[in-house]
């Protein structure tokens, strides 16, 4: 959060399962879409929120399945905890606001009383968060009778049911909607509240994203039952929150441009970036554009022309130098000689490549810092890098934007390539 000292220019708080994850794409197109359209115009002055049902356990582990961006905030285990940048840092003040008539202990005793219930992973069970499956047509009974035994304890909770068999108890008040409440308050306290809010869900869990004030909303076409109805019982004349007709992150992006927050066209649905040009030169835009031009290069996707190889030699300086994460350093010829070996060899594989949170800084006139994390997935191989560019803008009339300066890599420490030889550029 201390990223930004000013009001956001936008705020997305998605869900993740079904939401901005889709787990029927095993190419995960949709969401290296989405990474590609907030890499490329929104990280340097946007705050992207993940809110989600899963643990921190959990979620760690989606994280290292899926090709997911590092939010700014993350919200997790239904609103319970909420924390801050790639340390992911627990808000304090939100673990105390939540303490205030819950005990953990006598849930786990009155839950011990219906053996309709059954306990998920110990993994799933938090400090202000206790959860089960239900079967359905046993869901409704259950939580009226248990909510009345728990009010009885002088609890005051929360009981939400989503997905079918998720039933989650909470603190009153904890949840997504809460959760987000208690953001804008603060974000409004300190006089930076995001100037747009676009929230996101699939299921019964997130209907309380929807309630929050002055927010856009958007239900994955894929969303689920209770979430419809929840929608046509209390939002169905909210002109602000839409069902769309795109299932999960491609959801997201059709509710974007529905609402003009701001471009909804994803770099990579651009598949010649001469034929597509941007409204204004973003470094962050130069950066996902030939990171894209790197994967369809060595997928075929585009065909072979020295007209593509000759136009990215004159995108660099002559003395730019292309450090590789080993340590090797490369002329902008031997970059150039490299791309034409490796054209087409990640062909009919599952190769793709995406960055995440690059940053831009002017560092100087028409000079820009940009630093960031690239990735490359190969089947089931990922392999990443921390890469520092150094970009010119100083002639942007020019068809071309930015000139490349210099470009370093260094191995990540946990996700080190074994195999090096294949690492391009």
């Amino acid at each position: 959060m201390d990223r930004l000292k000013s009001s956001a220019r936008f705020m997305i708080v998605s869900d993740l399962d079904h939401t901005m994850v889709d787990h029927h794409d095993p190419e995960n197109l949709s969401l290296l879409r989405f990474n590609a359209l907030w890499e490329a115009y929104y990280r340097p002055d946007s705050l992207l929120v993940f809110s989600t049902g899963r643990s921190p356990t959990l979620y760690k582990q989606l994280r290292k399945e899926k090709p997911m961006l590092t939010p700014d905030i993350t919200i997790m285990s239904v609103g319970t905890e909420i924390t801050y940048g790639n340390s992911m840092v627990p808000d304090e003040g939100w673990v105390e606001y939540l303490n205030n008539k819950w005990d953990k202990s006598i849930v786990i005793e009155e839950t011990s009383k219906f053996p309709e219930l059954t306990l998920q992973a110990e993994t799933e069970i938090r400090p202000h968060k206790v959860s089960f499956y239900v079967q359905k047509d046993k869901a409704p009974e259950v939580m009226k009778a248990l909510s009345e035994s728990l009010e009885k304890r002088g609890l005051d909770v929360k009981i939400i049911y989503s997905g079918g068999m998720d039933l989650d108890i909470l603190p009153q008040g904890a949840g997504k909607g809460q959760a987000l409440a208690y953001l804008h308050k603060k974000f409004t306290s300190e006089g930076r509240l995001p100037q747009n809010t676009l929230v996101c869900g699939d299921s019964g869990n997130d209907a309380e994203l929807f309630s929050i004030p002055d927010v856009y909303g958007v239900m994955v076409s894929n969303a689920q039952e209770e979430l419809l109805k929840w929608h046509a019982e209390n939002a169905k004349d909210n002109p602000k929150i839409i069902h769309a007709t795109e299932s999960c992150a491609a959801g997201i992006i059709q509710a974007i441009g529905h609402f003009n927050l701001g471009p909804s066209s994803s770099p990579r649905d651009v598949m010649d970036s001469s034929d597509a040009m941007p409204e204004k030169f973003e470094p962050g835009h130069e950066i996902v554009k030939f990171f894209l031009f790197l994967e369809r290069w060595r997928r075929a996707e585009m065909e072979f022309s020295e007209l593509y190889l000759a136009g990215l030699k004159a995108l660099s300086l002559p003395s730019c130098v292309f450090v590789h994460p080993s340590g090797a350093e490369q002329s902008v010829l031997d970059c150039t000689n490299e791309l034409r070996r490796s054209y087409g060899d990640k062909q009919g594989k599952q190769y793709r490549v995406w960055v995440d949170q690059v940053l831009p800084t002017e560092i100087g006139s028409n000079i820009w810092l940009l630093k960031f994390t690239k990735w490359e997935l190969l089947g089931e191989q990922r392999r990443g890098c921390v890469v520092t560019v150094l970009l010119s803008s100083k002639d942007l009339s020019a068809p071309e934007g930015f000139t490349w300066v210099h470009m370093h890599q260094t191995w990540l420490d946990e996700a080190r390539a074994k195999d090096h030889t294949d690492w391009v550029c």
